[in-house]
């Protein structure tokens, strides 16, 4: 076996060459490579210098070589190597681009990362890399509501206000119903939870028709005003409108937020309304599926509706127990923080103008 050609190394590069082996904190392929080069020099053959680094051949012409050709430097990092993908082109990813902005999949509503992939010919974390460089989100989609009434913005600022800052002397209630509930029951009683076992009931339901819930929510403290009737009608939002002025104090003023329903603006409402001391305000939302604050309240199974919505065949019409629950809640106290009307007034610039 011949001998490497001898190559010379400065002191600096030695002595830093030395300290690299010499440190117990040097990552070992470090260690190595400055032995090679060390062994290098006192003119060791390849062999011997593969024997006492523990390496091939081709790893110690490689790194005599490098260092060679940049120092020392070049045996503490790796060379650069290509991906082991070639890279897209920019035709693929302009393409990827326009698919997803100006075309749709068949049968589909929108582009997937697989769908995608399989009809451009590449990866789908290809087609992800792309989405997220460009900000692209296929599966997201904002709804919005453009209103073509002339005086819409007075209409918010005088609703906003009414919530943001409320008038002195007055009682700001959000009023709104949830129609079209379903009175359902167990076929038969079950039993309630004890130790060792669980509660029971039937597996089916029978049905006691549907009935309305009436509520208003007070703003600052949270309290409901409701009940259930059997229609949806405005003889019951008049019955409704002579409740919550029961129930309040008749020294407060009334402003009550509505939805524009048609109930709402029948000339028997807007004349029980003067006569009762409340004036109504509609914020003129759009009626989509579930925007009501009610919804949240709406019971979700036969169990819990027959706990919480009375029968329509029952001859009273009580509230449901949510109602009782929400009213009976405690209300924090005034240094545990700033009250709803001040925390609100701080920060909104709108002002009522009633």
């Amino acid at each position: 076996m011949r001998k490497i050609e001898r190559i010379s190394i400065s002191d600096a590069d030695r002595e830093r060459l030395e300290r690299l082996v010499r440190d117990r904190n040097t990552p070992q392929k470090l260690v190595w490579r400055a032995r090679i080069v060390l062994l290098a020099t006192d003119g060791l053959t390849a062999g011997a210098i593969a024997a006492a680094a523990g390496k091939s051949l081709l790893t110690v012409r490689r790194w005599r070589r490098r260092y060679m050709a940049k120092g020392v430097d070049g045996l503490l990092k790796d060379a650069t190597r290509p991906p082991g993908r070639k890279p897209l082109s920019a035709e693929t990813i302009k393409r990827v681009v326009h698919m997803t902005l100006h075309e749709r999949p068949p049968n589909a509503t929108q582009w997937s990362a697989r769908t995608m992939a399989k009809a451009v010919g590449i990866s789908y974390t290809s087609v992800q890399r792309i989405w997220r460089a460009h900000g692209l989100k296929p599966h997201l989609i904002k709804t919005f509501k453009v209103s073509r009434d002339k005086n819409f913005v007075a209409k918010v600022e005088d609703v906003v206000g009414l919530y943001l800052n409320p008038p002195d002397k007055a009682l700001v209630l959000c009023v709104d119903e949830k129609s079209q509930i379903q009175a359902l029951d167990r076929t038969q009683p079950g039993l309630p939870m004890k130790k060792g076992r669980a509660g029971t009931m039937t597996h089916d339901y029978k049905r006691n028709g549907t009935t309305t819930l009436f509520a208003a929510l007070n703003m600052l403290d949270g309290k409901v005003i409701g009940t259930c009737m059997p229609r949806h009608r405005h003889r019951e939002f008049l019955r409704f409108l002579k409740l919550i002025d029961h129930q309040t104090p008749p020294r407060l003023d009334l402003h009550l937020v509505v939805d524009n329903y048609a109930t709402h603006k029948t000339p028997a409402v807007k004349r029980c309304s003067r006569r009762i001391r409340a004036s109504i305000c509609a914020s003129r939302r759009p009626r989509l599926p579930g925007s009501t604050w009610l919804s949240a309240f709406s019971p979700r199974s036969p169990e819990t509706a027959s706990a919480a919505v009375p029968s329509r065949a029952s001859p009273s019409s009580k509230a449901p127990s949510w109602i009782t629950w929400r009213t009976t809640m405690p209300i924090p106290s005034p240094s545990s923080g700033p009250s709803l009307r001040a925390k609100f007034s701080e920060k909104s610039p709108v002002r009522n103008k009633r």
